[in-house]
Order: structure tokens, then C-alpha cells, then sequence
């Protein structure tokens, strides 16, 4: 998978968390009772977080099973080979996914650390898919 892709996926890992961080959050304010304040143990609580858990995993795991290369083990091979011919197979597809997680959290960061109030995060991250789609952040550019 190219690197742009990765970046496009990753966004849309981040985008997908956030639709489900606040349809959770939504159901949570719905089934909580006023009289029980913001207690994160209310009604409601769990079962939120553990479907906003799940969706997130599911997308995530859609990309893993994409991304990661499989991997051809001799029968014999010493639990050292091993580990290198796994290393050297995921090695270079986890590091383009970090380095996507890493582009954007820096970009939510450097805005976050602006001040900036009148800029969602949902704008952040389509202002980076923009950036993404244009190659931008191709390498060697």
C-alpha cells in the first residue's frame, strides 16, 4: 500500500473514531439520569465505550489485514530467522503507519496548541486529507 493511502486511511481511522466517540457520547447523555450528574459509571456508560471500542477495532484491523504483509516461515527456521524475517517483513509497513498516526497528531497538536477555537478537529483532519491527495507529504517531497 502506498504511503498515501496509508495517510488517507489513517484519517479516516481518526475521522470514523470521532463519528463514533460522539454517537457513543450522544447515547451516553441520553440514557444518563440528571439526578446522577457526569458519573462516567452511569447508565449507559459501558455499553458506549465498548461499541465505540469495537467500531474503532474494526477499522483498525481492516488496515492491519491490509497493510501487513504475510509472511513465509521455513519449517526449520531457528526462532532467531524468525524474528528477523518478521522484522524485516513489518518492519517498513508499521513504520508508515506510525509515521501517519504521527502526521496527525502533530497536525491536531500544532493547531490545538494555537489556540485556535474556531477550527474543529474534523476540519483539521480534512484539511490534512486535502494535503494528502495534493502529495504534499510524498516522499521526497
Amino acid at each position: 500500500m502506498e504511503r498515501a493511502e496509508v495517510l488517507k486511511r489513517v484519517i479516516g481511522i481518526l475521522t470514523e473514531a470521532q463519528d463514533i466517540r460522539r454517537a457513543a457520547e450522544a447515547g451516553h447523555e441520553a440514557d444518563t439520569d440528571p439526578q446522577a450528574g457526569d458519573d462516567p459509571g452511569g447508565p449507559g456508560y459501558a455499553e458506549g465505550y465498548e461499541e465505540e471500542s469495537a467500531a474503532t477495532a474494526g477499522v483498525a484491523t481492516l488496515l492491519l489485514n491490509e497493510m501487513l504483509p504475510s509472511i513465509s516461515v521455513p519449517a526449520d527456521a531457528s526462532p532467531q530467522e524468525v524474528a528477523g524475517l518478521v522484522a524485516a517483513a513489518l518492519g517498513p509497513a508499521l513504520h508508515t503507519m506510525v509515521s501517519g498516526f504521527s502526521l496527525a497528531f502533530t497536525s491536531l497538536a500544532m493547531v490545538h496548541d494555537s489556540g485556535q477555537t474556531d477550527v474543529s478537529s474534523i476540519e483539521v483532519l480534512q484539511q490534512l486529507a486535502l494535503e494528502v491527495q495534493a502529495g504534499t507529504y510524498d516522499e521526497g517531497a
